[in-house]
This record gives structure tokens, C-alpha cells and sequence, in this order.
């Protein structure tokens, strides 16, 4: 790899490290923000621990989609889904910011990571459609499990990407495990708990 090339990919570590500090829409069990990358890390390990062994199924592929699925929240932040409104842009804006941050990328970097990020965006793929699954799951994995403020909806994780956690047996089985604990904390509306 040539030095410039290295300065590049410096750079773009360097830019990728607000990720540790753009919060999203979830709270940790201790009551702190979620950072971007928390939920990235938990996404990748989640992957690792129910795909690693399915022959069906490139980890490496879903790993890397999963890695890059947030990166262009690291210039303009996360948008919650909560809040998102149909035909608003949110993905058109996260992939011009994605090519943002790639800038510094040598150019066979930056078409690798865009090209993982279509297929992504569009669940081209089986990788494709198991990252989009479990990128809800883990979000709503957290909500079960952080201590959120005492307004949280709780009932809007109860319909949140099901078009995406419901055709996969896997997904499905943990969907269903997650549902159930939602609907007990929508009940019990209190934080933390």
C-alpha cells in the first residue's frame, strides 16, 4: 500500500471516530446515551454469533455490511425511526454523507464500501436482508434492556421493521423473544425497567 493511500485511510479512521459519540435513540442499561458504534459492535456481534456457521450465508459479507450500514451518520447523525417521514430523503442524505467521509478512501475502498451500502440499502441480498433484520433487532434488543426515559413508546418497536425480521427463521424466533419483553415494558412504563 503506498503512503498516500495510508494518509487516506488515516484520515478517514480519524473522521469514522465520531461515531463512538453520535448517540442514537436508545439508552445503555446504566441510563447513557447509545453511541453509533455501540450499536454497530453489538450488531457485528450478533451476526458472528447467529450466522457464523451457516453455510447459506457469507459472514464476512454480512460482517462488513454491517460495519458500514451507519457510517455516514458520522456527518449529520441519526435520525431516529420514530421521527423518520416516508420519501423524507434519510437515505439519499446518509449516502451523500457516506461518499463525504469515503473522500479521503483510496477509489477501490470507497467502491467496495459504496457498493456494500447499496446492497444494503436495497436487501439485494440474503447478507442484505439478514443486516437489515438484524440492525432492527439490536435496536430493539437495546430498548428492552436500556433504561429509557419513563415516555419511551415502547409500542412502536412492537411494528418497527417487521418487513425485515419476519422471513428468516432465526430473526423471526428472536423477533418473537423481543416482542414479548417490549410488550412487558410497555406495561410496566417505568425507567429501567
Amino acid at each position: 500500500m503506498r503512503t498516500d493511500e495510508l494518509d487516506g485511510i488515516l484520515t478517514f479512521l480519524r473522521a469514522a471516530e465520531r461515531l463512538k459519540t453520535v448517540t442514537r435513540n436508545g439508552w445503555t442499561s446504566t441510563g447513557e446515551r447509545e453511541s453509533v458504534a455501540e450499536h454497530t459492535w453489538r450488531l457485528c456481534l450478533m451476526a458472528m454469533l447467529l450466522y457464523g456457521n451457516d453455510p447459506g450465508i457469507g459472514l464476512a459479507r454480512l460482517l462488513r455490511m454491517c460495519l458500514i450500514h451507519d457510517l455516514g451518520e458520522a456527518i449529520h447523525g441519526d435520525v431516529p425511526a420514530p421521527v423518520q417521514q416516508a420519501g423524507a430523503g434519510k437515505a439519499r442524505q446518509e449516502r451523500a454523507d457516506l461518499v463525504e467521509l469515503m473522500a479521503p478512501l483510496p477509489p477501490a475502498l470507497r467502491q467496495e464500501i459504496l457498493e456494500l451500502w447499496d446492497e444494503y440499502e436495497a436487501a439485494m441480498s440474503p447478507e442484505a436482508k439478514l443486516a437489515k433484520g438484524l440492525d432492527k433487532l439490536e435496536t430493539i434488543l437495546q430498548h428492552t434492556q436500556g433504561r429509557n426515559p419513563a415516555d419511551f413508546d415502547y409500542a412502536f418497536n412492537l411494528d418497527y421493521g417487521q418487513r425485515f425480521t419476519g422471513a428468516d427463521p432465526v430473526l423471526a424466533a428472536l423477533r418473537t423473544r423481543l416482542d414479548e419483553e417490549t410488550a412487558r415494558r410497555a406495561q410496566s412504563r417505568g425507567p429501567g425497567r
